[in-house]
């Protein structure tokens, strides 16, 4: 049989998150369908660009109004209903789907297995575990395999396909939840999740407006996304969505800053697969500088204006 990837997308364009878990999803060896669910006239789009990857042999166009506000229920019980069909369904580990991944593996009663690094075989994998300090090999002998894929880890898939489009009728709502309303915090900086560049800040940073002043400015320089360590989310410093680490999102850019982050294990391990990490701390001895390619001792609140200051003069 066949493996069925579960896109990833905002009802309009397709995540860089797809294309990361195809590469897993090709990796065990069948062909790899992917399933495109969502309302209005954005998902279609969203469909037509996952058809035109490499690998993929068939795209499912779920497109019903009982998937407009990706509500974890309704999409849980349309992939259990397609299940008889595949042999793995596989997902990126976003924070959506490690909401809905969950919910079909205990539908199909099988063992899920999170947050893959490398497939060894089609039931085999690495997984990190112990924030990242140790990587656990998993074999699975459930007849189904219910996978997420660290995207970080994977190249991107490319175009180069051309894939049938074939519409599958929505399931049947369970009725267990109700969508009432959303505030979307809206940006022209990059998500974390496909930001070639972050600037982080941490709890040094003291304040919200800190944050403002100092760490923003110079991502805007450098067209960076921007992050933070979980002590300044919990601390107010910073939203919720810019949470990078064990709990937050796991990112690998080509350059990430560390400004003001200490380098507890849960933050490195949702930022060490970065390509180039610059640390800028007062303490010498802060566990970050232990992954840093360039560290730099000194204070923050001097080193970052100077830091922007000099490279607004080379982009005059």
């Amino acid at each position: 049989m066949a493996t069925l990837l579960i896109a990833e997308h905002d009802h309009a364009q397709l995540k860089d998150a797809t294309n990361k878990a195809l590469t897993a999803a090709a990796a065990l060896g069948a062909e790899v369908h992917v399933l495109v669910a969502g309302g209005g006239e954005g998902t279609k789009a969203a469909a037509e660009a996952a058809a035109k990857l490499q690998g993929v042999a068939k795209v499912l166009l779920a497109d019903a109004p009982l998937y407009e506000h990706d509500l974890a229920e309704p999409l849980a019980a349309l992939i259990v209903s397609l299940a008889p069909n595949y042999d793995a369904i596989v997902a990126p580990a976003t924070s959506r789907f490690k909401n809905v991944m969950p919910r079909v593996a205990a539908l199909l009663d099988v063992m899920q297995v999170s947050e893959i690094i490398k497939v060894i075989a089609p039931d085999t994998y690495e997984r990190p575990i112990y924030a990242g300090n140790a990587i656990q090999t998993v074999k699975s002998k459930d007849a189904k395999k219910v996978i997420t894929v660290r995207t970080s880890t994977f190249q991107a898939t490319g175009e180069g396909g051309s894939a049938a489009i074939e519409p599958v009728a929505a399931a049947a709502d369970p009725g267990l939840s109700t969508f009432v309303g959303e505030e979307v915090a809206k940006s022209d900086r990059p998500e974390l999740a496909s930001a070639k560049i972050i600037v982080s800040g941490g709890r040094a940073m003291q304040s919200r407006e800190n944050f403002t002043k100092y760490i923003e400015p110079l991502a805007d320089k450098l067209g960076a996304g921007v992050g933070a360590s979980r002590a300044a989310v919990d601390a107010g410093y910073a939203p919720n969505d810019w949470q990078v680490g064990q709990t937050g999102k796991v990112v690998a850019p080509e350059l990430y800053i560390a400004i003001g982050i200490s380098g507890a294990i849960q933050h490195l391990a949702g930022m060490k697969d970065s390509k180039v990490i610059v640390a800028i701390n007062k303490d010498e001895d802060a566990p970050i500088f232990q992954v840093a390619d360039y560290g730099l001792v000194a204070d923050l609140y001097q080193a970052v204006p100077e830091l922007t200051d000099e490279l607004g003069k080379l982009g005059k």
